[in-house]
């Protein structure tokens, strides 16, 4: 009984207020994003409610078949622009890719490239103090410009591509679409995120997403994962065709 009442005197102790306190940040560059993340909270689109929809928009998101979610069909059914190996673009790569698949910050004097490992993808946020252009050609990415605001990284998108879709629920994003992102390292291993998307031609009033959180995983090599084709294909013909029914001869 001596023993136990020792260990468990012990024990008590070391699970004190005092020790139990998190322990304090280790020392970082708070305007140093560099290296591999990894999403720790699973909201795999800007947040759980949608804001009003346009007619544009709702034709968009009707006509938008997912292989996820709530209006999810069979996969030899839908028309994820992810199935035929296209870019899932951006805000898209911050959602689901980013929960399962890594993303990697490089960062040089004038810009910074975000490294997506699903599908190999990687964008430009330049930081040499230009302007977002007025015109841009449409993009997966769009086209991105980021700036400082003490340890706050702000990244400013516009020129989407409209075949992009926002989430894998088909959420429609247009070419009138703004992107700003905030990105925040709050200690060592942590960053945290919010976006906001504005898209008159979409919605009928801006997107403001929940806090995303990311965890810094210093021991990931990003690894090849591209989208191939022809592998692809003979996915859809394996897995996909025949849950819809397909069947290849």
């Amino acid at each position: 009984m001596r023993h136990t009442i020792l260990a468990l005197i012990a024990t008590l102790a070391f699970c004190s207020p005092v020790s139990a306190q998190a322990s304090p940040s280790l020392p970082h560059d708070s305007r140093d994003l560099s290296g591999t993340w990894t999403r720790t909270n699973r909201v795999l689109t800007m947040s759980n409610e949608t804001p009003p929809m346009t007619a544009w928009g709702k034709a968009k998101f009707d006509a938008a078949k997912p292989v996820y979610g709530p209006r999810a069909v069979a996969g030899g059914l839908g028309n994820d622009p992810m199935m035929t190996c296209d870019p899932v673009g951006m805000p898209r790569y911050l959602f689901l890719e980013v929960s399962i698949y890594p993303m990697e910050f490089v960062q040089t004097p004038n810009r910074i490239l975000q490294h997506f490992e699903w599908g190999n993808a990687y964008r430009q946020i330049w930081t040499d103090g230009r302007q977002l252009p007025k015109d841009p050609e449409p993009a997966w990415m769009g086209y991105s410009v980021g700036r400082w605001d003490g340890d706050t990284l702000i990244v400013n998108s516009l020129g989407f591509d409209e075949r992009t879709w926002l989430d894998h629920f088909g959420n429609p994003v247009s070419d009138q679409a703004r992107v700003e992102e905030r990105y925040r390292r709050v200690d060592r291993d942590t960053l945290e995120l919010t976006i906001t998307l504005n898209d008159p031609k979409a919605y009928a009033k801006p997107w403001v997403s929940e806090k995303k959180l990311f965890k810094l995983d210093p021991k990931h090599e990003i690894q090849e994962l591209f989208c191939v084709p022809s592998e692809n294909d003979a996915f859809n013909k394996r897995v996909r065709d025949p849950g819809a029914g397909i069947i290849h001869k």
